[in-house]
């Protein structure tokens, strides 16, 4: 009995002060969906090279993280100079994709952003609308589109999941801070390069249904 005794409170000690290190030792509440939401999109960020063009590669500690072009190797050259260098070329620059008002995203809605990853859509052109087809002038797409610049990969990303491009959106307006670098405005051609865009030169966006010619069950 005197042995049963001694067990049971070294039982209860034990458990007290497990109870006091959850109490005391920062046991986390359970995380938001906000917060959820914004992790999921740094991932998005880190895992897609996002920095290799905005800036500060991989890394979110890095001087000039997703700021845009602040060196001149950065700039992109476009056009017939990638082949014959003393042709002319469009020069387009990254831009500054933090939450800036003034010369980053800040001024633009989570719905732009999101318009610009899934249709390619300008931000700064295109209203902060629900885009329901991809044929100008129908379901909220711009009648004259004005595409964002080479070599922004949006054909890819088009095919990422909705809630994929809504997190990333939700961590470059609400998980960076802002930095303030003006970044020149891209060069392109008149059209803002929508005759680089058809269904013929990138294909269509839903993509084909599974399995194609190509692929098999």
């Amino acid at each position: 009995m005197t042995r049963w005794l001694r067990l049971t409170s070294a039982g209860a000690v034990s458990a007290a002060a497990i109870l006091s290190i959850a109490a005391f030792g920062g046991a986390r509440a359970p995380r938001t969906e906000t917060e959820d939401s914004v992790a999921r999109g740094r991932f998005l960020v880190l895992t897609h090279a996002c920095g290799d063009c905005h800036g500060g590669g991989n890394d979110p500690a890095a001087k000039g993280f997703l700021a845009g072009m602040t060196l001149p190797q950065q700039e992109f050259r476009i056009g017939p100079c990638a082949a014959a260098p003393q042709d002319a070329c469009f020069k387009t620059r990254p831009r500054n994709v933090t939450p800036d008002n003034q010369t980053g995203l800040g001024r633009f809605s989570e719905r732009q952003i999101f318009n610009a990853l899934r249709y390619g859509l300008r931000p700064g052109e295109t209203p902060d609308v629900e885009i329901t087809s991809m044929t100008p002038g129908q379901g909220n797409f711009p009648a004259h589109p004005k595409y964002l610049a080479v070599p922004m990969p949006w054909p890819s990303w088009r095919h990422m999941p909705d809630q994929d491009l809504w997190a990333i959106a939700a961590y470059l307006k609400r998980g960076l801070k802002p930095v303030s670098n003006k970044v020149e405005d891209s060069e392109g051609p008149p059209d803002f390069w929508a005759s680089e865009y058809t269904p013929e030169k990138i294909g269509t966006y839903p993509a084909p249904a599974f399995p194609t010619v190509n692929e098999k069950r």
